[in-house]
């Protein structure tokens, strides 16, 4: 995870406004349930009346419901209403009271005002057991206001029952009582036990409808309360989607290009150190990997990277703001989601100890067919020619189907993760209900706090399913961080010493000391105690048998592989004490295999000395013997060519290799077996014109061919990676059997010139 969170760092400022927006975004997600629950709550269930205070209430009802209260609530109640403008209209309006101060007035008024309302539908059997023993008048209960109430039974059943508004005679008992405050404090004391029992909610949603029944008496517009509540609350939920939609939308825009330039600064790490890798580094690696790493693996950390700021991130703060919102509706449930959450972290823990192995085995199966490939593709032309069709296709088929079955079998384990997380989210949703039906029943809960409950726990399951969807993903992510990382971490063997020195040569003398090379690993070196010096305007050429040392030997000399032991200088100058850029810009060096780059012919003659100027390119190709294909292309230098020189035969790529090399004009000129893919006639008259044109310089030649270092200066013959002999053509013909065998096995006695004698002492 560190791996990958670091490569966040560079876009601080966009992670902060992500995180932002993720906020905004979180409380929108955790307003609407709220709204959800007030519109069944408040908007159906009491007709759109918020608070226990009706709007209006008829003069006579408002002064029945201060008989039922303290004399401080009295003088609240009556502070929040005209009451003095009250007695011509006969009905008493409220004040224009801020909301914060309608739910104290709710918490300090609901006991008397529940009592009133009670008294205000008590049932005739109820009144008349009250009353049982009491010395009331019947006249004065035949002034009792009657109706006709639906209630329900203690088996929910609904039944008609005979009330009568026994308010205005409790106002009497409590007045003409001898001690009316001991009278009155008796019956809140009882009422209060009573509204124990029915539960908060119950008790407002009581307080409601006596507020609705007060403001229906006044003659209020009660539908259009709850129509306004209802256009208000919907309004309000229609904005905080909006602006829901407008911050999940940043999110992703920000997040995608925050995923974008991980993904660019990676792949430009990648790929600046690779570039400065040695062939050591290289051959640690593999190209195939490299290239694997270079994609695959970038690719999988900038998906993940863009998941993480859209979910991981996004997961603690709805998940924290769920469990708030979960804390304020006051429902005793916190054992559903810590049930709910122990068994997905469970699940998720369980299959990432299954799955975790596979992932790491994952990105090398994808390096094994990535290799099988380029190989099979590389080799398209000699597999036909072998008939291996077959074979190679049942190699490739060895290495699919190994990444298939590794991948089929982490998709198949995963693919249990979101059945289960919907059965625990169905299980938890049942539970809910189950367990609120009960709470509901006793008046602690109501049908729209239940709906928010479980969609606040909803969004608490979510927040850690957001994280376990990323579980999926972060292991591959992490291993691919992993190999990234190993890569950018990577030093090159071969680099610039701390005092290093820029070199302008002068002549160019190169010089071998006792230089003994091994590669990485190896036990043996792969050349010996080699010192020789090559000087300009002479010719040194090396051959030898395959797997002599050749072309390993001049590798060191542009350092793609530093020498173990010894030293190569140039003009007294150890290389190493030179910095590569000026001992490079000294070299032409043409390799063994022609490499060409995608552009046109110009652009590729030029690739080594970029101001090169047309008559410089032209030149260049003149003594590379190519203005022979050049000129009968009918764009000449602008013609294109393809990736790998595919559009041009291997004796064309290698003159326009060599046409690179000298349009560079350096001071060391390095053949590895460039003239190999030539024939002979071509072969000679590239040497003739590259000897006049580069008299002044120092040329280093490996061949095979004794034709092609027949007349060079100075020949070093290599066996088993020490020098066998060194001198020129005529002087190893009679002083070095190994160069005697070569040339023999090449050129006929007659065209060496060997007479009798000379090969009997050979």
């Amino acid at each position: 995870m560190g791996k990958i969170f670091k490569n966040l760092i560079p876009y601080w400022k966009s992670v902060l406004i992500i995180i932002l927006l993720l906020v905004i975004q979180a409380w929108c997600d955790l307003a609407l349930p709220q709204y959800t629950s007030d519109i069944i709550d408040t908007g159906i269930q009491n007709s759109g009346i918020e608070h226990i205070l009706p709007e209006k209430i008829p003069l006579d009802k408002f002064r029945t419901a201060l008989n039922f209260m303290t004399e401080e609530e009295q003088k609240d109640f009556i502070d929040a209403y005209n009451y003095k403008s009250a007695d011509s209209d006969k009905i008493v309006e409220r004040k224009e009271l801020s909301d914060e101060k309608l739910k104290e007035l709710d918490d300090e008024l609901i006991i008397p005002i529940i009592m009133n309302y009670q008294m205000s539908s008590l049932p005739v059997s109820t009144l008349n057991k009250m009353l049982k023993g009491q010395n009331i008048p019947e006249g004065i209960l035949n002034t009792l206001e009657k109706k006709t109430v639906e209630k329900e039974d203690e088996d929910g059943n609904k039944t008609k029952v005979e009330c009568v508004d026994a308010s205005p005679l409790m106002a009497i008992m409590i007045a003409g009582s001898p001690d009316s405050e001991k009278t009155l404090q008796n019956m809140r004391e009882q009422m209060q036990k009573q509204i124990d029992a029915l539960g908060t909610d119950t008790l407002m949603s009581s307080g409601k409808a006596y507020a609705k029944e007060m403001d229906l008496l006044a003659g209020v517009d009660v539908d259009e309360i709850q129509t306004n509540y209802l256009w208000a609350a919907g309004l309000r939920m229609i904005v905080i989607a909006l602006i829901l939609t407008v911050a999940a939308v940043l999110v992703g825009f920000f997040a995608a290009r925050v995923g974008a330039g991980v993904g660019m600064s990676l792949r430009s790490k990648v790929f600046k150190n690779v570039i400065g890798f040695s062939n050591a580094e290289i051959d640690k690696f593999s190209t195939a990997s490299l290239i694997t790493r270079s994609t695959n693996d970038i690719q999988q950390i900038q998906f993940v990277t863009v998941m993480m700021l859209r979910m991981v991130l996004y997961a603690p703060i709805i998940g924290i703001g769920g469990v708030v919102k979960v804390a304020g509706t006051g429902a005793s449930m916190w054992w559903v989601i810590a049930v709910a959450v122990g068994a997905i972290m469970a699940t998720v823990l369980t299959l990432m100890l299954i799955v975790m192995p596979k992932f790491k085995l994952m990105q090398k199966l994808v390096d094994r067919v990535n290799l099988v490939s380029r190989e099979i593709l590389t080799g398209v032309p000699v597999i036909r020619a072998f008939g291996r069709e077959k074979r190679e296709e049942e190699r490739f088929d060895e290495a699919n189907v190994a990444l298939t079955k590794t991948t089929l079998f982490t998709n198949r384990v995963m693919t249990f993760l979101m059945p289960i997380m919907t059965v625990f989210m169905n299980f938890v949703s049942v539970l809910i209900v189950w367990v609120a039906s009960g709470q509901i029943n006793d008046g602690n809960m109501q049908v729209g706090e239940m709906t928010a409950f479980i969609t606040y726990t909803m969004q608490i399951i979510i927040s850690f399913l957001m994280l376990t969807m990323m579980s999926i993903f972060l292991p591959r992510a992490a291993v691919a961080a992993g190999r990234i990382d190993e890569v950018v971490n990577t030093k090159s063997s071969v680099t610039d010493r701390e005092n290093a020195e820029e070199l302008k040569a002068k002549d160019g003398v190169v010089e071998f000391k006792n230089v003994a090379f091994r590669y990485p690993g190896a036990e043996e070196n792969v050349i010996s105690d080699i010192s020789f010096t090559a000087r300009p305007s002479q010719t040194t050429a090396i051959i030898g048998s395959t797997g002599s040392g050749k072309s390993t030997l001049v590798n060191l000399i542009p350092r793609l592989y530093d020498v173990t032991e010894g030293s190569i200088e140039i003009e007294g100058k150890d290389i190493r004490d030179i910095t590569m850029k000026s001992l490079r810009d000294m070299i032409g060096y043409v390799p063994q295999k022609g490499i060409l780059f995608s552009g046109t012919i110009a652009t590729n003659l030029r690739f080594g000395n970029k101001n090169a100027s047309d008559s410089d390119i032209e030149k260049a190709a003149e003594i590379a013997q190519a203005t022979e294909f050049i000129d009968n292309k009918t764009d000449r230098y602008d013609s294109e060519i393809a990736q790998g020189g595919s559009n041009v035969s291997g004796g064309q790529k290698q003159r326009l290799s060599i046409a690179r090399a000298i349009a560079k004009h350096p001071k060391i000129y390095i053949f590895d077996d460039s003239f190999s893919a030539l024939d002979m006639k071509t072969d000679k008259q590239l040497r003739k014109a590259l000897s006049e044109s580069v008299a002044d310089s120092v040329v280093i030649i490996v061949a095979q061919r004794i034709s092609t270092i027949i007349d060079a200066e100075q020949i070093i013959v290599l066996d088993e990676g020490k020098i066998a002999g060194m001198g020129t053509h005529s002087e190893l013909l009679k002083t070095c059997p190994e160069y005697l065998e070569i040339a023999k096995s090449q050129l006929s006695e007659k065209e060496l010139g060997l007479g009798e004698g000379v090969e009997s002492n050979g």
